[in-house]
């Protein structure tokens, strides 16, 4: 009945990467390494974890007509994924700058480019893309309502997820729709609206599912994740490992965990599997380029 494991509707972005030694104060500059530049972008990122994982992926995103978006398509072809739904031109490429201290801590500043230039009508043009896809996740470096959009067109029976990255208030429409949202500490209390929000992962949780989402992921680094839905709720360890950059590693474990959902994988078990793909992914340095196979999570 479906075409692909998984579709991303999301955002594309070149990653400009300096090491420090430590991130600057305000007014403050310190010297970094040798600027390297990454395939990367929430969106691009899901989609490469995915496909490496053995799912059938495809992308829908917006690049520009320029070196960064070749370099951001040639790396989905290479990774697997089918890059049909990449729309070119109307911007500049997305580029987030990061800075990666000696822990593998990062910083990033995204300036959106071509992401904020992927409407609702490029999602409607892409109706038979949605139809033909078993999950479709997205996160929020492109426009809030082009995301609505996309939840808008889903195929029946398909499932959505959602990562709120960066997050911000989110309609009622779409929370709705999210099975999983998935969310840090951080996105679990701005969706939450602040303080009020209560002080454990399991009061979060309790917020987001009155909220609408049918299912709740909160990663908790290096303490795993918890598990929530109207069924209960369900601590997921973390696999412990050395650290050496965490950029992306998000996106590799929301990646997994989508994959793993359309396989029939409960959501326990679905991030039971995906934070063995974040232990893997940040023992290597980059994003895309540090996602593993799924021999290679089996082998952890």
């Amino acid at each position: 009945m479906y075409d692909y494991d998984l579709l991303v509707v999301g955002s594309a972005n070149a990653d400009l990467v300096i090491g420090v030694e430590r991130r600057p104060a305000a007014g403050e500059t310190v010297l970094g390494s040798d600027l390297s530049v990454h395939p990367g972008g929430k969106g691009a990122n899901q989609a490469a974890a995915a496909a490496r994982l053995g799912a059938r992926t495809a992308l829908l995103a917006r690049v520009g007509d320029d070196a960064h978006g070749r370099l951001l398509l040639d790396a989905q072809r290479e990774a697997g994924v089918d890059p049909a739904g990449v729309l070119v031109g109307e911007a500049p490429t997305g580029v987030a700058l990061i800075t990666v201290d000696p822990s593998g801590d990062n910083s990033i500043v995204v300036s959106p480019g071509a992401n904020g230039r992927l409407t609702p009508e490029d999602v409607r043009a892409a109706g038979a893309l949605l139809r033909a896809s078993r999950v479709v996740s997205a996160q929020l470096e492109i426009p809030l309502e082009t995301v609505v959009e996309a939840v808008r067109n889903l195929a029946p029976g398909s499932r959505f997820v959602l990562n709120p990255s960066p997050p911000r208030p989110l309609p009622r429409e779409l929370l709705k729709a999210c099975d999983p949202l998935i969310v840090n500490e951080h996105e679990a209390k701005v969706i939450l609206g602040g303080p009020e929000a209560g002080d454990t992962p399991e009061s979060w949780a309790r917020g987001l599912l009155a909220l609408g989402p049918r299912s709740v992921v909160i990663t908790l680094g290096g303490e795993g994740a918890l598990v929530a839905s109207a069924e209960g709720s369900a601590r997921v360890p973390s696999v412990k490992v050395d650290a050496v950059n965490t950029t992306g590693a998000g996106d590799a474990f929301t990646a997994a965990l989508a994959w793993r959902l359309g396989a029939g994988a409960s959501l326990e078990e679905a991030a039971a599997y995906a934070a063995r793909v974040g232990a893997v992914a940040v023992t290597r340095r980059g994003a895309q380029e540090s996602y593993p196979t799924a021999a290679e999570v089996d082998a952890v």
